[in-house]
């Protein structure tokens, strides 16, 4: 069965935005760009919130075309414009969608058969709401956390709604010369 991996930038307390949404307290390089890319190159489908989808369909899949595109910006176009993506949302439809699913409704089953099908990883980034209905459901397999050498004090959380515990391994570690430390954890067994 494909993992169903939650990737995403926290600060040190445990905020995965500020109060608006910012992101600019997210550390981001070549580094680790390069190490994402050894993760996106393990997944074949990626899963988002409308709010992210969106955000990312007005930038990944013409990235690659920008006369100041990074290595980076290319590499990662092109890993997204080949990519299936899965949308949660109850707002948007598939109509004029390519190689993209929208779920809105019937969220454990509909994620259980998108698991059980061949293929790689499946990858969640960001999509802090859509991420936390994932978590109450307890559908996330595995666990990237890219903590940030930052206290926002105040913003999106990390993890809400979760409404028992789940127990986690510690699967590895790796440390980025910008002060980012990246946790790999596995939902342990039962």
């Amino acid at each position: 069965m494909r993992s169903l991996i939650f990737f995403m930038h926290t600060s040190l307390d445990g905020f995965v935005a500020g109060p608006k949404g910012e992101l600019n307290w997210a550390k981001l390089d070549d580094e680790i760009f390069d190490f994402v890319a050894t993760i996106t190159d393990k997944a074949d489908t990626a899963l988002y919130g409308r709010v992210t989808y969106e955000m990312m369909q007005s930038y990944w899949p013409t990235a690659a075309e920008q006369p100041n595109a990074s290595k980076h910006d290319k590499e990662h176009s092109a890993w997204y414009k080949k990519v299936s993506k899965v949308v949660l949302s109850r707002t948007i439809s598939e109509k004029g969608l390519e190689n993209t699913t929208v779920i809105s409704d019937q969220l454990a089953d509909n994620i259980n058969k998108i698991k059980k099908q061949e293929g790689k990883n499946i990858l969640i980034f960001g999509s802090p709401s859509a991420s936390h209905s994932l978590l109450s459901l307890g559908l996330i397999d595995e666990f990237w956390l890219f903590v940030n050498p930052v206290l926002l004090g105040q913003g999106i959380p990390l993890f809400k709604g979760i409404t028992e515990t789940t127990k986690l391994n510690l699967i590895e570690t790796k440390t980025f010369s910008c002060g980012v430390i990246a946790l790999h954890y596995e939902k342990a067994e039962s």
